[in-house]
């Protein structure tokens, strides 16, 4: 278990993807020369809107980009 998981920490939450290579699906996203990933590349990130069904991996995919451009 990574150091940063406590042994009570819910399942889905360990396994979530932890870098933007690692998300399955969303290529036209963030793939090489993909919006979302020249955008990271960059640096810069503007305000965006994910928009979808519960459990489908907005919320890993906005923390992702955050941290990818170093920011809160």
């Amino acid at each position: 278990m990574p150091p940063n998981f406590h042994a009570d920490t819910p399942l889905a939450q360990r396994m979530r993807p932890t870098t933007l290579d690692a998300i399955i699906g969303q290529e036209h996203l963030l793939a090489v020369g993909a919006p979302l990933r020249r955008l990271v590349e960059q640096g810069h990130l503007p305000s965006i809107i994910l928009h979808g069904e519960a459990g489908i991996g907005k919320t890993t995919i906005a923390m992702l980009l955050a941290d990818a451009v170093e920011r809160p």
